[in-house]
C-alpha cells in the first residue's frame, strides 16, 4: 500500500509540474521562461547549497543565489561575450569575497570551488532552456528535451523494476540498472525520433535518432553526477520539496545536460 501512495503521489507531482511547464511554454513570452528559469536556478541552487554546506556559510550561499539571478537574465538579455564576461568576473568575485575567511579560523579554499562548480553546474546550464526558447521554433526544442527525458525517463523506471538484474553503478545510484538503462535508451530514441518526424519534417530524422540515442547517455550522465554528488555528502535526496520526487534537482538533473546538448547539436550540427 505504501508503495502504491507512492506511486500515486510521484504521478500526481509530475502531472501538476507538466501541466504549468506546459502552460508556460505554449501560453508565456520567452521573458516569461526566463524568470521561471531563474526560479528554478535559485531553487536549484538552494538545494544544492543545502547539500554541500553545513551550517553557516552565509557568503558563499548569498554570492550563489545572486549567480542564480544575474546568469539567466544576462543569458536573455545579454550577448554570448557579455554573458563569458560575467562568468569570469563572477569567478573572481567567489576569491575576492574568500579572502574575507583570511582572518577566520574555518577559512578554506575549497569554498572558492564549490562555489564555482555550483555557478557553472546549475544557473548556466538550465540557462541553456532560454537559449533554446530563442531559436527558430525554440517551443518543439525545448519540448524535445523534456520529451526525450520524461520518457526515456518513465521507460527506464518500469523496465528496471520489472527486469532490473545488474546494477549500473551500485556506488553511485543502487537503483540503477543496465537493463533499465537500455529501457531509458531506447525510450528515449523513439521518442525523439517520433518527434522529430511529426515536428521537423524539414530534418531529417536521422538527427533526432542521434539526439535521442546520445542524449539519453548524456541525460543519464548528468542524473548519476548528481547522484555523486549527494552521495558523496550522505543525502539521498536533494530536498523534500516535490512528493514523490525528492528535489527539484532530483527531477532536473537529466535535463541540465541534456538541454545544453541539444542546443549546440541544433547551432553546430543541424545549423540553419
Amino acid at each position: 500500500m505504501a508503495i502504491q501512495n507512492s506511486n500515486l503521489q510521484r504521478w500526481l507531482t509530475g502531472i501538476i509540474l507538466a501541466i504549468a511547464i506546459l502552460l508556460v511554454i505554449f501560453l508565456g513570452s520567452v521573458e516569461l521562461l526566463s524568470a521561471v528559469i531563474m526560479l528554478i536556478a535559485v531553487i536549484g541552487i538552494w538545494e544544492y547549497n543545502s547539500i554541500v554546506f553545513d551550517q553557516g556559510h552565509l557568503k558563499e550561499k548569498v554570492e550563489s543565489i545572486v549567480f542564480a539571478i544575474v546568469i539567466p537574465m544576462v543569458t536573455m538579455y545579454g550577448t554570448s561575450q557579455l554573458l563569458i564576461a560575467v562568468l569570469a568576473f563572477s569567478i573572481m568575485v567567489v576569491f575576492m569575497i574568500l579572502l574575507w575567511r583570511v582572518n577566520e579560523t574555518n577559512f578554506d579554499v575549497s569554498l572558492a570551488a564549490i562555489v564555482i562548480f555550483g555557478m557553472l553546474y546549475i544557473p548556466l546550464l538550465t540557462s541553456h532552456f532560454i537559449l533554446l526558447r530563442k531559436l527558430d521554433q525554440g517551443i518543439f526544442w525545448i519540448l524535445l528535451v523534456l520529451v526525450t527525458g520524461i520518457v526515456g525517463d518513465t521507460v527506464a523506471m518500469y523496465v528496471g523494476k520489472s527486469f532490473g538484474k545488474r546494477k549500473l553503478i551500485e556506488l553511485v545510484s543502487p537503483g540503477k540498472t543496465v537493463e533499465g538503462t537500455i529501457g531509458l535508451i531506447l525510450g528515449s530514441t523513439i521518442a525523439a525520433s517520433l518527434f522529430g518526424y511529426f515536428f521537423f519534417p524539414d530534418v531529417s530524422v536521422l538527427h533526432f535518432v542521434i539526439l535521442g540515442f546520445a542524449g539519453s547517455i548524456i541525460g543519464q550522465l548528468g542524473d548519476l553526477s548528481e547522484s555523486a554528488i549527494k552521495r558523496n555528502y550522505g543525502r539521498k535526496d536533494a530536498s523534500s520539496l516535490l512528493p514523490g520526487h525528492g528535489g527539484l534537482l532530483d527531477r532536473l538533473d537529466s535535463l541540465i545536460f541534456l538541454a545544453p546538448f541539444v542546443y549546440y547539436y541544433r547551432i553546430f550540427v543541424i545549423g540553419g
